[in-house]
């Protein structure tokens, strides 16, 4: 097996010739891409509340060593119980504890990239704990086998005709399926799984500081029958999710669903601010809130780059991005795919083995253009390539091919000193098959302009 970088590289290049792969992504894309248009438009000042996003994710992460305090603080008032996980393998390992000590054996998640960050469903079920999924796309891909393909929509890879394949080959329903039916069939699986549950586990869009409260947003509904009937509620959620005050909902709420799906606002926002208390009718008896690093503490040290935690988890970067369109979410083997995951992942994960993500970019800046945080995306992963080259990441015939380039085109007399036609013989023997085998190798002119230029006026 190659390295990761290989693999991207040979993946990317079968997904991005893959016709119906294309299809589906592009028309799939183009419905988010006309939503969000007509979202965007009911905004009064798009740029002013970016800024304002912006500014308060920047007052976050330049604190968050005393917002976290703060919210464990009002969580515990309420009787809530938080634990601080440094990586997935201590929250894998503080999960299973509570599940154990409850004597449970079913869990029902609603939709959350954390948990998949951590591969929760894979640690549980190898612990003999059922784990399903009960977002309608992520219940899809978990029967598939597959991850998420997405940070907002799971299995936007999939036609409509996939799906049907896929319910008529697991549950017998027809063949020629309508979505409604294929969603009242979900719903009619997934109903008893709740009641059943021991235990829920879900993300959080938002940590907030001054109540102790998490915030949940979803399209389903799923989340809150995952919190409402088991008797112990998890919550995962990374520590960059803080917010300062419940009155920045009013902000994140909208920006998040806009960018997201292009809903003026998304169908459930539920705030949960610790377990069922004396006088009310349902929730869990139990709720833990696992503040989860796993790395972000790696990109928090980085002043230049830490805006890459300013992420709320849109999407809109993904689906703005060309590579992305072509090359699609699994290529990138990451937990987060697209201009994100390309900024986040090497400092997460390594920038040794994720390096090449943040070349998998034309730089068009189109993905900075439409965040809705203002993270200056484009930059950061020019800022990951400067330091994939100051770790010395980058093999020797790189730095040697850079520095040749680097002396020729800084001087005017190296760069006229080969002729057009040993310039093509180099381009046809170091470059056709890096990246010729795809495109027509461009053709250097016989003379430069500068050379005819001093032609011309000499002869004048």
């Amino acid at each position: 097996m190659g390295s990761t970088a290989e693999e991207f590289l040979v993946a990317s290049e079968e997904k991005a010739f893959d016709m119906g792969h294309r299809r589906i992504i592009n028309n799939n894309i183009g419905k988010y891409d006309a939503a969000v248009v007509r979202g965007l438009s009911k905004m009064i000042n798009l740029d002013n509340a970016k800024r304002k996003g912006h500014v308060i994710k920047w007052k976050v992460m330049e604190n968050l060593d005393k917002f976290l305090p703060e919210f464990e603080s009002n969580f515990q008032k309420r009787g809530g119980k938080v634990i601080w996980a440094n990586d997935a393998e201590e929250a894998n390992r503080e999960i299973l504890n509570i599940i154990k000590k409850a004597g449970a054996k079913t869990v029902v998640k609603s939709k959350s990239m954390v948990t998949e960050e951590i591969h929760l469903n894979e640690f549980l079920e190898s612990n003999h704990i059922e784990s399903l999924e009960t977002d309608l796309g992520e219940y899809i891909v978990q029967l598939l086998g597959q991850r998420p393909y997405h940070i907002v929509t799971p299995a936007m890879h999939l036609s409509k005709e996939d799906i049907a394949k896929l319910f008529n080959e697991k549950f017998g329903t027809p063949i020629d399926a309508t979505p409604e039916q294929l969603t009242l069939k979900a719903r009619e699986l997934l109903r008893d799984k709740y009641v059943q549950a021991d235990v829920g586990i879900t993300g959080a869009n938002f940590l907030i500081a001054d109540t102790g409260s998490i915030a949940l947003t979803e399209n389903e509904g799923n989340a809150r029958l995952s919190v409402s009937f088991p008797k112990i509620h998890i919550a995962v959620v990374g520590i960059e999710k803080m917010i300062p005050s419940m009155a920045d909902l009013d902000l994140f709420w909208p920006m998040l669903s806009t960018h997201g799906t292009g809903q003026n606002l998304t169908v459930y926002n539920t705030i949960l601010s610790g377990p069922r208390q004396p006088t009310e009718t349902d929730g869990p008896e139990e709720m833990y809130v696992i503040l989860l690093d796993n790395g972000r503490t790696n990109l928090l040290a980085e002043k230049e780059q830490r805006q890459g935690l300013y992420c709320i988890r849109c999407g809109a970067c993904l689906n703005a991005c060309p590579v992305y369109q072509n090359i699609g979410g699994h290529t990138y083997e990451t937990t987060y795919s697209g201009p994100i995951g390309s900024i986040i992942t090497p400092h997460m994960r390594g920038m040794e083995e994720f390096k090449h993500l943040s070349y998998a970019s034309s730089l068009c800046g189109k993905c900075t253009e439409v965040c809705p945080v203002k993270i200056d995306i484009h930059k950061m992963l020019l800022l990951n390539r400067r330091n994939a080259v100051k770790e010395q990441l980058v093999t020797k015939t790189e730095q040697w091919g850079w520095a040749i380039w680097k002396k020729g085109m800084m001087s005017r007399k190296l760069t006229d000193f080969l002729s057009g036609t040993i310039k093509n013989y180099l381009l046809k023997t170091f470059f056709k098959k890096t990246w010729g085998h795809l495109r027509e190798m461009p053709k250097v002119a016989e003379k430069s302009f500068s050379k005819m230029w001093l032609e011309r006026n000499q002869a004048d």
